[in-house]
């Protein structure tokens, strides 16, 4: 647990200084992590310049009242999808009027949600230049589902603000979310991450919605 403690302290620790060095900010919408990730980011020293606020929207219609998600959309798929994922960042960029939206939705277990595994969660950063996806199979318990998605969630916003800097010293415009092979975005196919973990706490996703 201290490991994983350390690695989202370092995670949100890099977005909260990039994001103060860009003057940009950010918003974010849970529903798995529950307000885990929002937490993080505000822990870090500074972060009142950058952190606009965020919402915790469990319950699956609260997606569409607050998030803005569309309601036929959430029907057709339910809340563990990666269009909702997309609609959850986006949505939460423009309602908090930030300049970028970080969300996640998943499966944190004890028990699959509608046909949907434990573990499988998505991740999803809306920008300046559109919104990423990435689908995360995560193992280990509930609480460790949750702790690894709110890390996989920063490193993907960290991800698109550093290719973001280097198209602007490039002096070339960014290039769009999920356009790059292998990258997913929302109607393109997700992104997905294997179950090897970059630091040892298993693989991106997982959590309950």
């Amino acid at each position: 647990m201290q490991r994983e403690e350390n690695a989202t302290g370092s995670a949100a620790a890099g977005v909260v200084h990039s994001l103060s060095q860009r003057r940009e900010t950010l918003a974010t919408v849970e529903s798995l992590t529950g307000g885990l990730l929002s937490a993080s980011i505000v822990e870090i020293a500074g972060v009142s310049g950058i952190y606009r606020g965020g919402l915790v929207v469990y319950a699956t219609e609260l997606k569409a009242t607050l998030a803005g998600v569309p309601a036929d959309l959430l029907a057709a798929r339910g809340p563990v999808d990666p269009d909702v994922a997309a609609a959850l960042a986006e949505g939460g960029r423009q309602r908090c009027g930030a300049d970028w939206g970080l969300a996640t939705t998943g499966v944190a277990g004890p028990e699959p949600q509608d046909g949907k595994p434990v573990g499988l969660v998505y991740v999803a950063v809306g920008g300046p230049t559109g919104v990423q996806v990435r689908e995360l199979h995560l193992d280990g318990g509930r609480d460790h589902v949750r702790a690894a998605a709110v890390i996989e969630a920063l490193r993907l916003l960290a991800e698109r603000i550093h290719a973001a800097d280097e198209a602007a010293i490039e002096g070339r415009e960014p290039a769009q979310a999920g356009a790059p092979a292998g990258a997913g975005s929302a109607g393109n196919g997700p992104e997905t991450a294997g179950d090897d973990a970059r630091d040892g706490l298993g693989t991106a996703g997982a959590g309950r919605r």
